[in-house]
């Protein structure tokens, strides 16, 4: 998605966030606040070269994208939010946080779901060559549920533009999180919902993803010629 937006003419920084993408031991040291610091970093480093600041996000990435878009205030000009959850599904990663930490220390991973890998994406291929941490580590779902409720609190108070993205055949996070963030964005000054089907997940890498970019590009534009005019 960055590469396709780069080419539309934007500068784009794809920001790792902390316990992302190295092991899985990294991944269950890893708390909220550390995801927030990570976007932080990625936001102040990306100031110094442009004028506008979009945030972009899947899953908690979306989750993260509008949290600090209320905490960077007038400094985000619009937040994409893709495949969000609005709060985690009553299974056992619903117990309360105090739990899940204390579970954590003692049952360290967890398998991600009961489905065999992979069956919910439609496009193979392109699951073939995602990378993604084999289990989950428990203690972070309790960090997850924390950074979920603080983006609860901070929904109403997002004023910015807000583009929400989701699989109709989203089986991972039902669709039903987007109907709620959408009722939570009150203040926005724009909230729009758009909904693709054939695509799992991982919209931006499912079969789908050439769609959900053109959209994401295309909401960029029209913030940016607004606030131009």
């Amino acid at each position: 998605m960055g590469e396709y937006l780069n080419g539309q003419g934007l500068t784009c920084l794809g920001i790792r966030l902390n316990g992302h993408a190295t092991n899985m031991e990294d991944m269950r040291r890893s708390s909220w606040t550390d995801w927030t610091a990570s976007v932080e970093d990625g936001f102040h480093l990306l100031s110094g070269s442009v004028d506008r600041i979009f945030l972009a996000g899947l899953s908690m990435g979306g989750a993260l994208s509008l949290l600090m878009s209320a905490r960077f205030a007038e400094r985000v000009a619009g937040v994409v939010a893709m495949s969000t959850p609005y709060r985690l599904p009553r299974d056992p990663r619903n117990y309360p946080v105090w739990f899940l930490r204390l579970y954590g220390r003692f049952v360290r991973y967890a398998p991600k779901s009961g489905e065999v890998p992979g069956a919910s994406w439609f496009d193979k291929e392109a699951f073939a060559g995602h990378v993604s941490y084999p289990q989950n580590p428990v203690s972070p779902i309790a960090e997850l549920k924390i950074l979920l409720h603080e983006m609860r609190a901070a929904l109403p108070g997002i004023r910015q533009p807000v583009l929400l993205i989701h699989s109709k055949d989203d089986t991972y996070v039902l669709p039903e999180n987007m109907e709620k963030i959408h009722a939570a964005l009150v203040s926005a000054s724009d909230r729009t919902k758009l909904y693709v089907t054939g695509s799992g997940h991982v919209v931006t890498r499912d079969a789908v993803r050439d769609q959900v970019f053109k959209a994401a590009g295309d909401f960029i534009r029209k913030v940016e010629s607004q606030l131009e005019s």
